[in-house]
């Protein structure tokens, strides 16, 4: 492998983050019924704008509507190695190429239905204050798909995801949730208007997940052997005859001789070197 490009494709596995898109739209969802502490009636959540209540329905509106990468956490695609612990590489144990995982930031739409509006705006306020303990909405090892159709963790362990030891070496996936203001109203109006919905307020949020690609296997790093490269001395101007050969100044080196500043002449200056220990 070499300048990001494979000239022999080796067996590769499937793509070890297909799901998690999907899978951060349903930890919001169960992270907002696991929370439920108001009553015994829990809210329905939905998907769809269009979705029409019943008269005393509560729903909550979970949507989807914007995937963008984050370029300030853009990484070059060339191939790497990927970070699984398989043994001894130097005795034949496998190794595993992918290219960087790809950030994306996810945008959801979410808002609340009620009887009356009052009621609608207490349970967007619960809403709120329920996602703001989102602090990881994903905790869980970074899962990798390998060729011959294991999954694996970082330290090349049989995937658990409730395997969260405390090891140094093993690589977490984490994914953040954080409420930003990416939709002003006209857009929401339009976005409803689109769906066919009844305008409600909204509130928007941010989800960043990482997306890992397929592992491709490798049989070892590539070694790159070149000569060292040979010092080569600057040429000696004229007048320099201080310094060796390697360029550097031999000791015993006189001041350069003092250089008069340009301009007019100042009054009542002068510099230190010109003051006697006398004057001091």
């Amino acid at each position: 492998m070499s300048g990001g490009t494979m000239d022999e494709r080796p067996a590769h596995g499937p793509m070890s983050g297909r799901n998690v898109i999907g899978e951060v739209t349903e930890s919001i969802q169960r992270f907002l019924l696991d929370g439920w502490d108001v009553s015994d009636a829990t809210p329905r959540i939905e998907e769809d704008l269009k979705y029409v209540p019943k008269d005393r329905e509560e729903v909550i509106y979970v949507y989807m509507y914007r995937v963008v990468q984050n370029t300030a956490l853009q990484n070059r695609k060339r191939f790497r190695v990927a970070p699984i612990l398989t043994g001894d590489v130097e005795n034949g144990a496998p190794v595993y190429y992918h290219r960087p995982p790809l950030i994306l930031d996810l945008f959801y739409l979410i808002t609340a239905h009620a009887r009356f509006r009052s009621d609608a705006e207490r349970l967007l306020g619960w809403t709120i204050l329920r996602l703001h303990e989102a602090t990881h909405l994903i905790y869980r090892p970074r899962r990798f798909d390998l060729p011959e159709g294991r999954s694996v963790d970082s330290l090349g362990r049989d995937y658990d995801p409730t395997a969260i030891d405390g090891d140094e070496e093993l690589f977490m996936e984490k994914v953040s949730m954080a409420l930003v203001d990416d939709l002003t109203v006209p857009d929401g109006i339009n976005m409803f208007t689109i769906m066919e919905a009844p305008f409600r307020p909204f509130l928007t949020y941010r989800a960043r997940i990482a997306l890992d690609g397929p592992l491709y296997a490798g049989s070892g790093g590539t070694s790159i052997k070149m000569p060292h490269a040979l010092q080569s001395a600057p040429p000696r101007a004229e007048g320099r005859l201080n310094e060796s050969p390697s360029g550097r100044i031999k000791g015993g080196t006189p001041s350069p001789p003092a250089m008069s500043q340009p301009g007019p002449k100042g009054h009542g200056h002068r510099r230190l070197s010109d003051i006697s220990e006398s004057e001091e």
